[in-house]
């Protein structure tokens, strides 16, 4: 397989763990080169400056062991990305789509959280089929465990997987990394434990036939 350039873009530090953290070791070992591009995060006015240190500090450390080539943070306070001008997130996703020219990129699902709604909507735009974003051979979007599963039912879109990545090999080393945001990681039965992450991952893989599995809804997919 030829290695391809791979882009996550995460709303705040843990959800590319969360979401696709077994797909980000899977890649990696196989020869990937992946990049991952966080947006926002536990910053004044709402959280302290040590508060965001702390989950940089733990994302670095989660990111090491996934495999991870490099990493961006936008520095945008979480839950606040609304009141930027949506031309500034546009711009600045795209700046980074761009440089990296991906083969792949993965995004959130347009969940109950603002913040993934919105940067939806600019990966949307960032990814468009024109220019360098006619390369990209595949888009697709990612679940988040304790906001894409609380959609109201038939009321907003729910996530419908078309694609599951096996992630067998890799449920561990997704795990181990997850463990490292102890700042963000909750008790059991929290949708944020290390129990219901395993129990997702399970989950998804048996609606494909794998030990554990990560659901993505592809949106364009060309060859």
């Amino acid at each position: 397989m030829t290695a391809k350039k791979v882009l996550v873009v995460a709303p705040h530090p843990d959800d590319e763990t969360l979401a696709v953290g077994g797909t980000i070791a899977k890649f990696s070992s196989l020869g990937h080169e992946i990049h991952v591009l966080i947006v926002s995060g536990h910053l004044p006015p709402l959280y302290s400056r040590d508060d965001y240190e702390k989950t940089i500090t733990e994302s670095k450390k989660a990111f090491d062991i996934l495999g991870i080539a490099s990493s961006e943070f936008l520095e945008i306070p979480a839950t606040m990305i609304a009141e930027r001008p949506v031309h500034e997130l546009n711009s600045k996703i795209l700046h980074t789509v761009r440089s990296l020219k991906p083969q792949m990129v993965f995004c959130p699902y347009p969940d109950r959280h603002i913040d993934h709604r919105i940067v939806f909507d600019s990966v949307m735009v960032a990814t468009r089929p024109v220019g360098v974003g006619r390369d990209i051979e595949i888009l697709a979007a990612y679940e988040t465990l304790s906001e894409t599963h609380w959609n109201a039912p038939h009321i907003e879109p729910n996530f419908t997987p078309n694609w599951v990545i096996d992630i067998s090999d890799h449920i561990q080393t997704k795990l181990k990394a997850l463990k490292c945001y102890e700042s963000q990681i909750s008790d059991f039965p929290g949708p944020r434990s290390i129990e219901a992450i395993e129990a997702l991952a399970k989950f998804r893989g048996t609606q494909a036939g794998f030990a554990y599995g990560e659901g993505m809804h592809i949106i364009r997919k060309i060859s």
